[in-house]
């Protein structure tokens, strides 16, 4: 890998390694939008003071927006939550096989 896809990776990883920023992207990957009310509901045991920091970091950064019917993810989010979507199966196959143990 080139040093200009380490500090593009880098950069990624910054955001999405903010306690929560994943879990508010997965909370959207449906594609309907969540009010805060609700998506503070979908993540869990998230502040409203930190839901805001998460929402004002990953709308920075273009992988949310606000729309009239609440957050949504961007087209960019989307392209990045289907990229995550092996995560899932991947997820489901380690909880089986740590539950075996």
């Amino acid at each position: 890998m080139s040093s200009k896809d380490n500090a593009a990776i880098h950069q990624l990883f910054e955001r999405l390694e903010c306690r929560y920023a994943l879990r508010v992207l997965w909370a959207l990957r449906d594609g309907h939008p969540q009010t805060f009310r609700l998506l503070q509901d979908s993540v869990g045991g998230i502040t409203p003071n930190t839901l805001n920091t998460r929402i004002k970091e990953l709308r920075e950064v273009g992988l949310i927006d606000h729309g009239s019917d609440g957050y949504i993810v961007t087209a960019s989010g989307s392209d990045l939550l289907k990229r995550l979507n092996d995560v899932q199966a991947f997820a489901n196959r380690w909880a089986a096989n740590r539950a075996k143990k």
